[in-house]
């Protein structure tokens, strides 16, 4: 959700990658019908492996919060914004819209800051 918020409002000269360290084979149908609702479509999107080399290239990384703390990849990543985000698997939609809402205005705060940091 965040690099789908991210990629709808980006400010030029920034990529959004989004991974996790054990995701799974596809994005939840309930985030994509949360997502949908709002007229931002992922559903081609595929989850996918944080990698070393997005380690070795990020200049930021958000963390949405780390599940498994002795895999968590921000132990591992420089210059780290840590969310404390739910996971959105296993709830019911109100809860996934509410983590949506979340993540959307995590997102436009972000994204002033960096304009305000350019």
């Amino acid at each position: 959700m965040a690099e789908a918020f991210f990629r709808k409002y980006i400010p030029s000269g920034f990529e959004p990658i989004s991974a996790g360290t054990n995701p799974t084979g596809k994005i939840h149908s309930i985030v994509i019908q949360a997502m949908k609702e709002i007229d931002i479509d992922i559903e081609n999107k595929s989850p996918q492996s944080v990698s070393q080399q997005m380690i070795d290239e990020s200049e930021c990384t958000v963390n949405m919060g780390c599940m498994d703390k002795e895999l968590c990849p921000t132990l591992f990543m420089k210059d780290i914004i840590d969310w404390q985000i739910p996971d959105p698997k296993g709830k019911p939609i109100d809860e996934v819209r509410k983590i949506r809402d979340q993540i959307q205005t995590k997102v436009m705060i972000l994204i002033k800051s960096l304009e305000e940091n350019n």
